[in-house]
């Protein structure tokens, strides 16, 4: 059994805490685990380390390796990185093949990054049922019991049941995100499911109905899979797959399969989508409000409160979303949480960064906050956590100047190696190789000015990295 894992979306109906470069699947959404973290423990007694590979992009990858390595277990999983955003057809064809190399027999779970399970005993007793159920080639998708009528979710109406296998039905047919009439409807029929994007297949099989329903991407794969493991792999994929057909597996393929079969769970199946998806995950006050953070809330009823740094005073709010961040703040109905992602649309449009980074940006050697920044110059308030040390590395077209006001700082500049420590500052040239480590057990936090006609997080060569980035250019 292996299991593949979704995560290379951007959660854009969690602005503003999620942002395209750091998404909702590296936050702690709920609970004490980021969202990919509990992805993968969840299914750590089942599937090994090993034979789990998780999707996502190259700007993600640094993130979740350290954050897994911060849990219990040390998960150290496998990474398949996309060039280019493709929807889930695409993705699922690349890890498909990739699979398929190491063993052409595989079955393989397909999860999301971003789901709540509250039922993870029966999750996986489903999980062993559709790995058994596909030895026959079959496709199977997992569908949740509706809870709610909800309008925001996908449905799928069983059929028959399969005469060999109790709990296993065809397929009648998909339904769209319903209006509420239809949806409460579905509730009271009990036999409509919510269409939950867990599946589990054999790799042969859903490469044959990829092959059936979508020859044009199976093309584009067919010269992908000849590259994968040689050194043209990453060559290949950036050349092919951004001409790739963009289309999700369930309407390029599913819809139009008769492999398909649905096997109904009872697992407390959500999909953290929007700010509304807390209502179901996160318990609530006695007047049905969800508050985190620095929150004064005066008379609230049924609200969504989050806070950051700032005190947020809240008075007499009623079915309200409020999440305040460092640079944007949030302020909308409820029942319009699915439209966030219009608003993360039209800042793309105004071509800031408020959509793609936190002022705050978080590493796995630590942070760094962008103070402020203007023509030729910008200043980074730096920390890096103890025993930690960035990529050897060098820029093209500015030089850097840090000031350490807190800790020691082990500072390599050209082919020298020296400490700075509290109210000392070094000067790194435009063109020199460097690198900034902290050999201590406590913080080190210094300021650094940076000067040059250019200033972007993508002018760095690496040359050392213990954190496996890929160098840049």
């Amino acid at each position: 059994m292996y299991g593949v894992i979704l995560a290379g979306g951007s959660g854009t109906r969690f602005w503003p805490l999620s942002r395209e470069e750091y998404p909702k699947q590296l936050l702690k959404i709920f609970g004490d685990q980021t969202l990919i973290q509990a992805t993968v423990s969840r299914i750590s007694d089942f599937i090994s380390p090993q034979n789990l590979f998780i999707v996502t992009n190259p700007q993600q990858i640094e993130q979740m390796r350290y954050q897994l390595s911060q849990q219990e277990s040390a998960s150290k999983p496998n990474y398949i990185s996309e060039p280019q955003k493709k929807n889930t057809a695409a993705a699922i064809a690349l890890a498909a093949l990739t699979l398929q190399k190491r063993d052409p027999e595989a079955v393989m779970a397909v999860l999301s990054a971003d789901h709540f399970i509250k039922d993870e005993l029966r999750f996986i007793e489903t999980l062993r049922l559709a790995a058994k159920v596909a030895q026959d080639g079959s496709l199977v998708t997992l569908g949740a019991k509706p809870t709610r009528p909800e309008t925001a979710y996908g449905y799928i109406r069983p059929g028959k049941e399969r005469s060999t296998l109790k709990s296993v039905f065809e397929v009648e047919g998909f339904i769209e995100k319903p209006n509420r009439a239809d949806a409460e409807k579905y509730l009271r029929e009990k036999k409509t499911l919510w269409n939950t994007g867990i599946f589990v297949w054999k790799v042969s099989a859903i490469l044959n109905e990829i092959n059936r329903f979508l020859p044009e991407l199976f093309l584009g794969f067919k010269k992908i899979a000849a590259t994968i493991g040689t050194d043209s792999e990453k060559e290949t994929l950036e050349r092919v797959y951004p001409q790739l057909p963009s289309i999700s597996i369930d309407y390029g393929v599913l819809e139009r399969s008769d492999r398909l079969v649905v096997i109904p769970t009872d697992m407390g199946w959500e999909d953290v989508g929007s700010w509304n998806a807390l209502d179901e995950v996160i318990p609530k006050d006695k007047a049905g409000n969800i508050v985190t953070g620095n929150v004064l809330n005066v008379g609230s009823t049924n609200s969504t409160i989050y806070a950051g740094k700032r005190v947020v005073a809240a008075v007499g709010l009623q079915n309200l979303v409020v999440v305040d961040t460092e640079d944007a703040t949030l302020v909308c109905n409820k029942n319009n949480a699915q439209d966030v992602k219009k608003v993360v649309e039209l800042l793309k449009q105004q071509k800031g960064d408020v959509h793609r980074v936190h002022p705050t940006v978080i590493r796995a050697w630590g942070s760094y906050t962008v103070l402020e920044e203007g023509l030729g110059y910008k200043i980074k308030k730096i920390m890096v956590n103890p025993g930690a040390k960035l990529s050897l590395q060098m820029h093209h077209k500015r030089s850097e100047h840090w000031v350490v006001v807190e800790g020691i700082a082990t500072v390599t500049c050209g082919e020298s190696v020296y400490t700075i420590q509290t109210n000392q500052s070094t000067f790194v040239p435009m063109g020199v190789k460097h690198r900034l480590e902290n050999a201590t057990d406590r913080p080190l936090r210094l300021v650094e000015v940076q000067s040059g006609v250019y200033l972007g997080e993508d002018d760095i060569v690496r040359f050392e990295d213990i954190y496996g980035r890929v160098s840049q250019k």
